[in-house]
């Protein structure tokens, strides 16, 4: 049987009542990988062994008759900008070339508690700067339903490697979209927590104020399952929120009569594709069939996002990449021969053009006598952004939007026109600025053959109603079900 076809929770079901042993599941992964990932190219490093080993303490506690976690025995992909002890962790980047940490990330921790094997360390843009996964310092992604084209970023690797089915559910991080944009291009469902509902303890910081780690996965069963496992209070991460956490597999119901749903004109951006509008606004009428109410609203602060992420994001990377110096790990630069040519000959030679240009953005916007014009003005307009959903939410249950303005594009193809490229994220930024949960589902196919997502917005730390919606539109479509022919 080609149990990697299977979802994470038909997987865990398998495992769980002895019908099959979790080494044949990783079997099945490993040479589906062997298969395909040459085409694909999702993964930097690939630990079946590891996998393998893992499985292996899976049908031996089993055996014992223990009660193992619902996920014990299902393969995940972790993208490379989560530390894994004793595995290389690179963020696709020369400067981490080869840097093995000695400590895992929380998140990381968490599976190994629950019995999960590690397939390996996905692919992305490099410190998770960029919508395409070609920014990568060692090779671009490609996008399981068309080789040709981009999977989206900046968690490309996850995204494809589950729409691959090379995993069967995958970890990916969300500073402006990297999550749900790549999910939508390559048809999966990918989900941000809200802001510190995960602990970012072990992720290498992008921006810190946005950043947040979420799953990736085929179906919102599993994405439910998924967050069961990586949240909670975590004295490692400051920010990290002291909240309980509910079963949200308990949130999936059909029953969403009398839910309500605001319909922001804003998210229909200029550029939007015909098909992408198309598939939204049937999904709306599907919401409406099953009970919900649907309402076009305003949110005049949203159209401001962009451009405030592209201050914020920037200032707070170019303060946390600062430690990339090639003094203590990751490259160091053999042409020096004092300690200032050692930070500049390490820097240059280690980052890529993308980071290096958010770098400069992000001194410039911090730099004495441009402070308050650029950085402290983008954090008042952020203000503004997040009144924007809190008025919403004072009405409505959820916000739906496109995802993205437009299907996968192809590789090479917007790599000379940031401009374009950034407007990818357009959908997704808002959500990451305000700190609330957001998640793409596959809700149509545009007119190049490319899967379409929907966004469902939530307020902070209602997971459960965001999941709710996502489930009932699931299970009234067919969409899911839809999988890319490699």
């Amino acid at each position: 049987m080609e149990f990697y076809k299977l979802t994470a929770h038909e997987i865990a079901d398998l495992i769980q009542n002895k019908q099959v042993k979790a080494v044949e599941i990783a079997e099945s992964f490993a040479q589906r990988i062997n298969s395909v990932e040459d085409k694909v190219k999702s993964y930097i490093t690939i630990t079946c062994d590891i996998m393998t080993e893992e499985a292996k303490k899976v049908d031996s506690l089993i055996e014992k008759g223990e009660t193992l976690p619902p996920l014990a025995g299902v393969p995940c992909g972790v993208k490379d900008n989560m530390s894994t002890i004793g595995v290389k962790t690179t963020a696709a980047s020369k400067i981490l070339n080869n840097y093995v940490p000695v400590y895992d990330a929380t998140v990381v921790e968490k599976l190994k508690e629950a019995h999960v094997p590690m397939t390996g360390k996905t692919n992305l843009d490099e410190f998770a700067m960029g919508s395409s996964c070609e920014n990568s310092a060692f090779f671009p992604t490609h996008n399981p339903w068309n080789l040709d084209k981009v999977p989206g970023g900046s968690s490309g690797g996850s995204a494809a490697c589950v729409a691959a089915d090379e995993c069967a559910f995958a970890l990916g991080s969300d500073t402006g979209g990297s999550i749900r944009q790549p999910a939508s291009f390559c048809g999966i469902v990918g989900l941000k927590p809200t802001y510190g509902r995960v602990s970012r303890y072990g992720l290498l910081a992008f921006a810190s104020s946005l950043d947040q780690i979420g799953p990736m996965t085929k179906d919102v069963t599993d994405a439910a399952m998924v967050l069961n496992l990586i949240c909670g209070k975590d004295s490692m991460d400051s920010t990290s929120l002291d909240v309980d956490t509910p079963d949200f597999t308990k949130a999936l119901t059909k029953d969403i009569k009398g839910m309500k749903i605001a319909l922001p004109k804003e998210f229909f951006a200029k550029g939007m594709g015909e098909d992408t509008r198309e598939a939204v606004l049937k999904a709306v009428e599907i919401y409406k069939s099953l009970g919900a109410t649907v309402e076009e609203v305003s949110m005049p602060n949203v159209e401001y996002g962009l451009p405030v992420y592209y201050i914020i994001a920037p200032a707070e990377c170019s303060s946390n990449l600062g430690r990339y110096d090639g003094v203590k790990y990751g490259h160091r630069s053999d042409k020096s021969v004092d300690t200032f040519s050692l930070y500049e000959q390490s820097r240059s030679e280690g980052f890529g053009p993308e980071v290096k240009q958010r770098i400069m953005i992000g001194n410039y916007a911090l730099s004495a006598g441009y402070y308050d014009a650029y950085y402290l003005k983008a954090q008042q307009v952020r203000t503004l952004v997040k009144r924007d959903f809190d008025r919403i939410y004072e009405k409505y249950d959820v916000i739906v939007a496109p995802t993205s303005p437009n299907t996968a594009f192809g590789i090479g193809e917007q790599t000379d026109d940031p401009y374009t490229m950034k407007l990818a994220d357009v959908c997704t930024i808002p959500a990451n600025l305000a700190g609330i949960p957001a998640i793409s589902v596959p809700c149509g196919i545009g007119e190049d053959s490319m899967p379409i997502g929907l966004q469902i917005m939530g307020k902070a730390l209602d997971e459960e109603t965001v999941l709710k919606a996502a489930f009932a539109f699931e299970q009234a479509t067919d969409f899911h079900k839809l999988k890319a022919k490699l």
